[in-house]
């Protein structure tokens, strides 16, 4: 809207500030926003939780006992500040003209929509699991499916798949890369979510991520640069990289009242679409394996859940973990829920430094 804005004032005959069009300004203006609405908006969007009684359901084992009974009744579905400060944003700061801004946006409302369906029949049920497993992952896959339609029809023929570190591809797909591009998405947003268990992790570990994706969007943008760097030039990417940084100030801000101890919770709304749009940034920047690399501690969580529920059908009811997720194996080992986050942060970091020095070394 903003180079509309420029577009039109310019044609008036009026001096506008040109910064305002190159993607790098557009970048921190985004992040700028969402970090200022989320911070601004979110006490009265918490007291507005509470008075509509939207708290948050504790898990209980009985034969480990409930390290959160603490936190019943603090309200969830905090990622509606966090998905409508994206949104805001993204309308204010991005080129409408460019596909890849539909593509994003499009999925952040479905994806919305989806998650907060879930989160509200939980809420109206508190015996109620949400939406039935296959129902939520079929609209999810039905999500992928259209934005992807998209996509591979904008941008039609093979794609190839990069790993961190090496310059050339180590893979050219052809009718494959649509089944992988849904693949990653689904598993992306389903990986967040399961993430999504102790204050600030999954908020914490998701500005990671999208931070580095931002980066790799934003010199893929540029045809020196990306030449210079051995790395695919995406034309447009820019775009992309303002939505990444624009979820990382929204995480950002939401950190402010979801650090132990939690006002309030992401909730599916949050962290089923953010994971979900980090998938898509990654499938449109031709990154899917990066973001499997920077985004390992999701892929663990991911894994420990499956290996769970393999070795419990499979072994006759015998677990590999404690609990899963595997944070909340740690907890039951007698670590302190700050202790889990920060040393998955820790790990997180990690991960994204290398992401980064993949630029160098390849």
């Amino acid at each position: 809207m903003i180079l509309w804005l420029l577009e039109f004032f310019k044609g008036l005959g009026l001096k506008v500030p040109m910064a305002f069009s190159y993607s790098s300004t557009r970048m921190v203006m985004c992040a700028l926003t969402t970090l200022c609405l989320t911070i601004f908006l979110g006490k009265p969007f918490i007291r507005m939780l509470y008075a509509l009684k939207m708290g948050q359901p504790i898990r209980n084992i009985p034969v480990l006992g409930d390290l959160h009974a603490e936190k019943k009744d603090t309200p969830t579905m905090g990622g509606i500040l966090m998905l409508s400060s994206l949104l805001i944003a993204s309308l204010l700061w991005m080129d409408l003209s460019s596909p890849f801004s539909w593509i994003v946006l499009f999925v952040l409302v479905m994806l919305g929509v989806i998650g907060g369906r879930d989160d509200y029949l939980k809420l109206r049920d508190k015996s109620s699991k949400g939406m039935r497993s296959k129902v939520k992952f079929g609209l999810q896959l039905l999500t992928a499916l259209a934005a992807m339609g998209l996509y591979f029809y904008l941008w039609p023929g093979e794609k190839a798949y990069y790993i961190p570190f090496f310059k050339s591809p180590i893979w050219i797909g052809g009718a494959l890369s649509f089944l992988f591009s849904l693949f990653v998405i689904t598993g992306s947003s389903n990986a967040v979510n399961l993430s999504d268990g102790l204050d600030a992790l999954a908020s914490g570990l998701i500005l990671m991520v999208a931070v580095v994706m931002a980066i790799f969007a934003f010199l893929s943008n540029h045809v020196a640069i990306s030449g210079y760097l051995n790395i695919l030039y995406i034309p447009g990417s820019g775009e992309i990289a303002i939505f990444l940084l624009g979820m990382a100030g929204a995480c950002l801000g939401f950190m402010w009242y979801n650090g132990h101890p939690a006002q309030v919770f992401m909730g599916d709304v949050g962290s089923l679409t953010f994971g979900g749009l980090l998938g898509v940034c990654a499938v449109l920047l031709r990154r899917e394996l990066l973001l499997a690399l920077v985004g390992g501690v999701f892929v663990a969580e991911a894994l420990s859940v499956i290996l769970q529920v393999a070795s419990f059908k499979l072994r006759g009811g015998r677990r590999i973990f404690l609990c899963a997720p595997v944070h909340h194996h740690f907890e039951y080992k007698g670590w302190a829920e700050t202790k889990v986050v920060i040393r998955f942060w820790i790990v997180g970091y990690l991960l994204a430094m290398i992401g980064l020095a993949s630029l160098r070394f390849q």
